[in-house]
């Protein structure tokens, strides 16, 4: 089912205009944030269906703490209505650093990895798995 919201949170203008393309032709509503702290704030005026996340912006971990904020399992935590939403991790830090990086529930509380740069068809493929997989939670 499309016409879901996504916000992609990423520096990359260029990245961002490609991963656009193929997400608006396919009926999703897609929105844009160009550093973790805009993100945050989008998420919550916007309440997206489901977050694209960079993991280098503003600093070479911003993506990181975005992920560790919205998944804080403290219920006071002001993004508490938010930690449902579906994560998904897109960079190309593997290709950058000798570092390897997975969803963990403590340490990178996200649902899926994926590596930039990433096709159109990969893109969606991936977005429909993590909306069909939240309608069905």
């Amino acid at each position: 089912m499309a016409n879901e919201k996504i916000l992609i949170i990423d520096n990359d203008d260029d990245l961002v205009y490609a991963m656009r393309l193929p997400l608006e032709a396919a009926g999703y509503q897609v929105f844009r944030a160009a550093n973790g702290n805009e993100g945050l704030q989008m998420v919550k005026t916007v309440n997206p269906d489901l977050i694209i996340l960079d993991v280098m912006m503003d600093s070479t971990t911003e993506g990181f703490q975005v992920s560790l904020t919205l998944r804080n399992p403290t219920p006071a935590s002001e993004y508490a209505a938010y930690r449902h939403i579906p994560i998904m991790m897109l960079s190309a830090i593997h290709s950058t650093t000798a570092l390897r990086f997975a969803p963990d529930q403590d340490y990178l509380p996200i649902d899926s990895f994926v590596e930039k740069p990433v096709g159109p068809e990969k893109l969606l493929s991936q977005v429909r798995k993590h909306l069909e997989k939240k309608q069905t939670a």
